[in-house]
């Protein structure tokens, strides 16, 4: 399995070209953006690859009494169903699929209806690589009606999901229809914050900011949400911010000058405007670009909002809400982020340790970056992904990723049933 992954990486990076062309064409992500997608790809072969052979290649000798021998076992679960979005049409199906067969599953790859074409390449690559024809299936449609049918199947023993909360929700309850327990893991959305106060360098700020909340369009599920900020520096940042917005340049995904491209289709631009209406007389800034674009292009927004309430969902978009606290409300602003359930990425711009380590330890959220942008983790470094609403672990790109991908057995032999130990007979007197 490994030979066979490595393989395929290699093939991954000889295809370059190819690759970034189809998710510029069927994704519509900047090139720079279908680079880092190949590339994190690439990263997840590398890293799963050493770490099955850590964890799968030999027996584990667990301790016990004279003459008992406990040891334990991983075996692969079966068939695991893997569901993949669109945002990230190569890595997140390459990390899904060459995770479960490297811990010995064969897989179902349910890949976005989006980006079908380049999970179809992706996994001619895969054939190419050595991968027996019957360790992966690719399957193609509508994700709801395809569903429905694979989840009742007794032989899927496992899911893994990206998507959204409320798909994850649909996936548990129709799982939960069967009889037996089966795993599901779900990585899912997020109402992702950055915390600025006082002591942070404004500069740092906007261009941080700018990054986590526009770049790949904010189709993202680390993707900026809310950028809350301290009384005392909040005009001097959303200034700043607001020219930095004027100057984003959204245009066709295919030029290597333009920073923003469309976002994937017509129900996620609708989806976007709506939210633009509703909040038209809070919008601070709004970028522009030449509406004769053919393609489902939205604005890089920035909203002013007053109560964190307001936003109840998940703007899958580049629009970024700001929203002004006081420095004695920064308990009560930990609180109210974690009361929102959503758990995934949060971002603190301060050079006060005792602020830093605060929200860290209160924060209930999975990824914490301090003065840096919170999207990009880096496989191997940062393991990626949240809790409550916004999935179930274990950490994509983490050491335990693909333990959710076994079953353990344990293995214990009493010796001395079958006639004593011979090696204890074996050993010296004066030992």
């Amino acid at each position: 399995r490994v030979l066979i992954i490595k393989n395929f990486a290699k093939l991954l990076e000889d295809n370059t070209d190819h690759l970034i062309k189809l998710c510029v064409c069927e994704a519509g992500k900047t090139i720079i953006d279908s680079i880092n997608d190949l590339r994190e790809a690439v990263d997840f072969c590398y890293y799963y690859l050493a770490e099955a052979q850590r964890l799968f290649s030999e027996e584990i000798i667990l301790n016990g009494p004279t003459g008992e021998k406990n040891k334990l076992f991983y075996e692969g679960k079966g068939v695991i169903f893997a569901i993949s979005p669109w945002n990230f049409p190569i890595a997140i199906f390459v990390g899904q699929v060459v995770s479960c067969l490297l811990a010995g599953n064969t897989v179902i790859a349910k890949p976005a209806e989006q980006t079908s074409i380049i999970a179809y390449e992706v996994t001619k690559l895969l054939f190419r690589a050595g991968l027996p024809a019957k360790a992966l299936q690719l399957l193609l449609g509508e994700g709801e009606k395809i569903g429905s049918i694979v989840f009742k199947n007794n032989k899927i023993k496992g899911v893994v999901f990206t998507g959204s909360c409320e798909t994850a929700k649909i996936i548990q309850n129709q799982l939960n229809q069967r009889e037996e327990i089966v795993t599901l893991s779900a990585e899912t959305g997020g109402q992702n914050f950055m915390i600025v106060d006082s002591s942070a360098l404004t500069e740092q700020v906007v261009d941080d900011a700018i990054e986590s909340g526009f770049n790949a369009a904010g189709q993202r599920c680390s993707a900026l949400r809310i950028l809350a900020i301290q009384d005392e520096v909040y005009d001097k940042t959303i200034e700043m911010l607001i020219g930095a917005t004027n100057k984003i340049k959204v245009g066709m995904p295919n030029l290597i000058d333009t920073d923003i491209g469309p976002v994937i289709d017509i129900e996620a631009k609708d989806k976007i405007e709506n939210h633009l209406n509703k909040f038209k007389n809070k919008i601070l800034v709004q970028g522009n670009y030449d509406q004769n674009l053919n393609g489902y292009f939205v604005s890089p927004t920035v909203i002013e909002i007053s109560n964190l309430k307001d936003i109840k969902e998940e703007i899958f978009g580049p629009v970024i809400h700001t929203y002004k606290y006081k420095s004695e409300e920064i308990e009560k602003l930990v609180d109210d982020i974690n009361q929102m359930n959503y758990g995934l990425t949060l971002g603190i711009q301060s050079r006060i340790e005792n602020t830093i380590n605060y929200i860290f330890h209160n924060a209930s959220i999975g990824n914490i970056y301090i003065n840096r942008n919170i999207t990009g983790a880096v496989v191997g470094a940062q393991p990626f992904g949240g809790r409550g609403l916004s999935g179930t672990g274990p950490k994509a790109g983490g050491p335990n990723y693909l333990l959710k991908f076994v079953n353990e057995k344990t293995y214990s032999y009493d010796t001395t049933a079958a006639g004593g130990n011979a090696t204890l007979f074996m050993l010296s007197d004066n030992q």
